[in-house]
This record gives C-alpha cells, sequence and structure tokens, in this order.
C-alpha cells in the first residue's frame, strides 16, 4: 500500500515582534535557540525524521537571514531532484500576490500552489517552538479520523493560556469548542500551531471565507477557519505528550533555555534516533582556560571563556574575559565580556559587546541586548531594559 503523500508548510514569515530586538535584524525562525540550533530547526528536523520530503517554506521578514541558513535544504536531506525545500516568497503578478497579513492570509496565497500538488493530508507548522514530533504519524491518524482539520494540542499554564488557541475535547477526541487568544480561557489545553488538514475542503472552505472577510482580508488561521472547522464538527485533537514550549516572548525564550540547562534536559538534542540537525558552523572546540570556572551551562565550539560562567548558554565565538561573570544568561554567537564585567538573567544577542567593570541585568526581569550593540565600560543595563531603546538607532 502507497504511503500518503504529505505536504509540510513551515509558515516562517511572521514579523517576530514579540521576541523585540532579537528579531529587528533577522527572521524568527533564524534566531538562535541553545548555542548551535536555530528555531526553524525543529521542524525540519521533525520533517526529516517524519520520512516526509516535501517542505515548503513561506517567508517574509528578513528573508536572507534565514535563506542563508536553509541551505537548501542539505542538513536536512530536503535537497533533492524532486521534491525536496522550496521556499515561497512574497510574489506579486496575481490575485493572490502581495504582502501576508497573517498565517490564513498566507495559506490562501499559496492555495493554487498548494491544489496542484495534490497532497492526501497538508501539514501546517509553525517555526518558534521547540519540540519534537512525528508529523507522519500525526497525519495518518487524522486520515483516518474523517476529520478536516486535526489540532495538536499540548497542557499550559494557566496564566499562559491566553496566548494560544484554547480547546474543549469530547471523549471521542473530537474539539467541540475553540477559542482563539481568549481573556478567559476556559481550559489549559492549547493547539500548538500543528495543524494537518484536508487539503480540498479546506480550501474551499478558506476561499468561501476570503469571498465574506472582502478588503479586510483574513488573518490567522485560528481567527475564522480553525472557529468554522470546528463549529461543523470537523475537528479533531491529537494531544502531545510530550515537550513542548512556544518561545515567541523573550520570558519564553529565555526559559525555554533554563530548561534546556537542567540535568535531565526535556529533549535530548543528540538522540541517535532523533537528533536535532542545523547547518554546522566552522567553529574550533570550546576553550576553557585555567582561571574559567563554569557550572551547569552549554558551551558552544568556538567559545573562549577565561572568567565565569553558570547557569548559561554560551553560543559559538563568544568569549567572556577573566574575571568576568556570566551568571543565568543567554549569549547569542560573537559576544564578548570583557573583564570585570557582570552579566546577570540576560539575552544578548550577535556581536554585543559588554565593557570592562560594566554590569547587564540583576534580578528582575530579563534584560535584552540587541545586536552589535556596545555597552560602555562601567556603565549599567538594569534588569528588564532593552539595550538600546527601539527609537535608537
Amino acid at each position: 500500500m502507497a504511503l500518503p503523500r504529505i505536504l509540510v508548510l513551515v509558515l516562517a514569515g511572521g514579523a517576530g515582534g514579540r521576541l523585540e530586538l532579537l528579531t529587528e535584524q533577522r527572521a524568527k525562525p533564524a534566531v538562535p535557540f541553545a548555542g548551535v540550533y536555530r528555531l526553524i530547526d525543529f521542524p525540519l528536523s521533525n520533517c526529516q525524521h517524519s520520512q516526509i520530503a516535501d517542505v515548503w517554506v513561506s517567508v517574509q521578514f528578513h528573508p536572507t537571514s534565514l535563506s542563508d541558513h536553509l541551505a537548501n535544504g542539505r542538513p536536512w536531506d530536503l535537497d533533492r531532484t524532486a521534491g525536496g525545500l522550496l521556499t515561497l516568497p512574497p510574489f506579486q503578478g496575481t490575485d493572490r500576490g502581495g504582502w501576508h497579513t497573517g498565517t490564513a492570509d498566507s495559506l490562501w496565497r499559496q492555495a493554487d500552489l498548494v491544489r496542484e500538488f495534490d497532497a492526501d493530508a497538508l501539514v501546517v507548522v509553525s517555526s518558534d517552538a521547540v519540540y519534537k514530533l512525528d508529523y507522519r504519524e500525526v497525519a495518518e491518524a487524522h486520515l483516518g479520523s474523517g476529520a478536516e482539520v486535526t489540532m495538536v494540542t499540548t497542557e499550559v499554564a494557566e496564566d499562559d493560556a491566553s496566548r494560544y488557541g484554547i480547546v474543549r475535547m469530547g471523549e471521542d477526541g473530537k474539539v467541540t469548542d475553540y477559542a482563539y487568544k481568549p481573556e478567559a480561557p476556559a481550559t489549559t489545553t492549547a493547539t500548538n500551531e500543528v495543524f494537518v488538514f484536508s487539503p480540498g475542503p479546506t480550501l474551499d472552505r478558506l476561499e468561501g471565507l476570503a469571498d465574506e472577510a472582502g478588503e479586510g482580508g483574513l488573518e490567522d488561521l485560528g481567527d475564522q477557519l480553525l472557529p468554522a472547522q470546528t463549529r461543523d464538527g470537523l475537528a479533531r485533537a491529537y494531544p502531545l505528550d510530550g515537550y513542548w514550549r512556544d518561545v515567541g516572548t523573550v520570558p519564553a525564550y529565555w526559559q525555554a533555555h533554563r530548561d534546556f540547562l537542567a540535568e535531565h534536559p526535556p529533549v535530548d538534542l543528540d538522540d541517535p534516533a532523533w537528533p536535532v540537525h542545523t547547518r554546522g558552523g566552522r567553529h574550533s572546540a570550546a576553550r576553557l582556560l585555567r582561571s574559567a570556572e563554569v557550572e551547569g551551562s552549554l558551551i558552544s565550539g568556538g567559545t573562549r571563556v577565561a572568567g565565569t560562567a553558570r547557569g548559561s548558554v554560551l553560543s559559538p565565538g563568544v568569549v567572556v574575559e577573566e574575571g568576568a561573570t556570566v551568571v543565568d544568561s543567554v549569549l547569542l554567537p560573537g559576544v564578548r565580556v570583557r573583564a570585570g564585567a557582570t552579566v546577570t538573567r540576560a539575552v544578548l544577542d550577535d556581536l554585543v559587546e559588554v565593557g570592562a567593570e560594566a554590569a547587564v541585568g540583576g534580578d528582575g526581569d530579563i534584560a535584552l541586548v540587541g545586536r552589535r550593540a556596545r555597552v560602555r565600560p562601567g556603565s549599567e543595563v538594569t534588569a528588564g531594559a532593552r539595550f538600546p531603546e527601539p527609537d535608537e538607532d
């Protein structure tokens, strides 16, 4: 029996504004994670291990940062003569052309291509979460259910539930209610932005919703499409039992790194049965000098530590000079912390330099320092600060 024909559409075009300075000069899916990875590595690795070779990536904001990392799909075995990786930028020339205004709008603009591909199942995923999932397994469960959409779900914290699409389910797994980012969530069962659609019926429905929306246009999948499918009794849930964390905000991004600094991380990124792949860099081994004190940290290749690092993630090329201290922080590639400086509960973007005797962060909210910023020697960036301020050069 032939395997079902599955197409994965990775929605990688969002502005990522909730990540603030981290997405001012890069696409959200290109944001580094756990030292050597990028956020888009997780859905692409899931595709590889699910044996799905037809993967389309919809891009929009800062596309060069993402295209440079994708490398024609080679790290995920997607550089193929037939099928493989296809990037979908915004385009002009047809009535579907223009700037995407949301995830549903993005799908509508690519509807003709999706129909032409003629898949049995369309898997639509976001690229701002950390998790492992067999998409083929979910697609096959969907095809046997009679549903128009299968929503992969997970449990979230009660005080965080209003950020997500929230569902209620019947005993048979049928979704009986769906609310998109409700002010007062009825449950803590959230969709984790992995959806399997029956392409024909879903695109037909999307056409009708687009006609109703008129010039206002479609927005996100959760605004009109998913509620309509739920009301018609055509939505099913697929609970994800393993780890899943959305990292689309600075606090969530920082906390996800804390999860991976635990003695037993929630996901084994080097699991021989399901490794997370990425585009390899050209970095030497990490160098821990005699004066270095490192505890409970992730140290990437190409780093040089002569000072102290505790509970932190150091990306490739980071330098922590002798006498400098980095605690509970995430340092992205090329950061340099000069002698005597302290960095505490902070996220430092690419190529930031913290001057000698300077202090960044503290005991409060996460401090965020933007790409290539220079913190002057002896100065202070307080806890919770965003440096430089968004309106500065």
